[in-house]
């Protein structure tokens, strides 16, 4: 299943309007956030997709490829970002 820019825009979007960092370590930030009831379920859509398994041989918890989903729809919203 294919996500949007749009989709994965309005995600990011909703994340990064609750997001705290704190720095670690060097160059390592921790952070926590909050979604609203209202934009939780486009969120997860959003997230879930990126992190599906990448085939069978795909060993990574669940939470390390949300973590690796986190860092694709960055990507992809600075991309369409770049686009315009």
């Amino acid at each position: 299943m294919r996500i949007g820019v749009v989709a994965a825009e309005a995600a990011f979007a909703s994340f990064a309007r609750s997001i705290d960092f704190d720095e670690v370590a060097a160059g390592d930030l921790d952070f926590e956030g909050s979604i609203g009831a209202a934009d939780w379920p486009v969120f997860r859509l959003v997230l879930d997709t990126l992190a599906a398994p990448a085939g069978q041989g795909d060993t990574r918890t669940l939470d390390e490829r949300r973590a690796d989903a986190l860092n694709d729809l960055a990507r992809i919203c600075l991309a369409a970002k770049n686009t315009r």
